[in-house]
């Protein structure tokens, strides 16, 4: 049975390797961080483009993107919305980052 002492250190320990582990964060990772929902361009091995908000990734370095939009290559003008999107590692080509402020 774990007592009030018990919880409170257990808290305590928490906390502190949550901000060691926030302290040791990657520069890759404050990077990711920094273009969460940002828009970006995804140019893919088969040659279609694919536009929409960065999310997230997961462990293997896919690339999940909200509010996705897919652009053939013969078709410039006619977009396709497929709304949230995985895109495997492997598939991308070219990734451009929307650098402008966010709204």
């Amino acid at each position: 049975m774990l007592l009030k002492e018990d919880v409170e250190q257990i808290s305590a320990e928490t906390h502190l390797a949550a901000e060691q582990t926030f302290i040791k964060d990657s520069e890759g990772r404050r990077k990711l961080r920094s273009w969460l929902n940002r828009n970006f361009r995804i140019e893919m091995t088969d040659g279609r483009r694919l536009i929409g908000l960065f999310l997230c990734t997961d462990r293997d370095a896919n690339v999940i993107l909200g509010m996705c939009s897919e652009f053939r290559p013969n078709s410039e003008n006619d977009a396709r919305n497929l709304g949230l999107v995985i895109i495997k590692k492997s598939a991308i080509r070219k990734i451009e980052v929307d650098q402008s402020e966010i709204i």
